[in-house]
């Protein structure tokens, strides 16, 4: 069963799909300038991922942010890509390899939202999604420690804008401050508010 729901994502449960993807994506190499002044993290980073081809530049540049604004000791790219079932897009672990951190992107199921918050004690969603369609979902079944699972959105007005100054060899600055997002690429700076959302629905009076 596919878990994950978002159209980026292929069918990886199929191992003809996953390995004809594995041989066409493409590489982008990202270098990133990183200023998370509310983290107090400051880094060069050298990036490279693997774009599937049924993977959307929104979900690629999602999985590049999600990765910068979690940057700690320990994070790294799921080793089987977006065709693993099994594995977060990102996960963070501890020196004994200890998984801490899973961290989704898109538009996760409920179920799988409820496995990762049973394997890692912190669970991070990086989303370009409607709010609403994300809490319908997650009503869809019980999660475990739902109001604890942290969702951010991204508008998807802001990935297209950054998109469009993106090539598989851009240099990117990154600039995170008193919640404000700012990117640098191609010479233009772009800027959005980080909202942290909610999978639990307010309960109305």
């Amino acid at each position: 069963m596919v878990l994950h729901r978002n159209p980026a994502v292929p069918d990886r449960a199929n191992p003809v799909v996953s390995l004809a993807m594995a041989l066409t994506a493409t590489v982008y190499h990202l270098p990133v300038q990183l200023s998370d002044v509310d983290r107090g993290v400051y880094e060069s980073l050298d990036l490279r991922l693997a774009r599937h081809p049924s993977e959307t530049m929104r979900y690629l540049l999602t999985r590049l942010l999600a990765y910068c604004l979690c940057y700690e000791d320990g994070i790294a790219f799921s080793k089987g890509g977006l065709s693993s079932t099994d594995e977060p897009p990102l996960s963070i672990r501890d020196a004994t390899g200890l998984l801490v951190a899973w961290i989704d992107i898109g538009f996760p199921s409920a179920e799988r939202l409820h496995k990762a918050s049973k394997a890692a004690r912190r669970v991070v969603l990086y989303t370009h999604l409607d709010e609403g369609l994300l809490q319908r979902e997650a009503r869809e079944r019980v999660i475990h420690k739902v109001e604890q699972i942290e969702v951010w959105r991204i508008p998807p007005s802001f990935l297209d804008a950054v998109e469009a100054q993106v090539s598989r060899n851009t240099k990117l600055e990154l600039l995170h401050s008193d919640g404000m997002l700012y990117v640098t690429a191609g010479g233009h700076t772009f800027e959005t508010a980080l909202s942290r959302c909610s999978l639990v629905t307010p309960i109305q009076s």
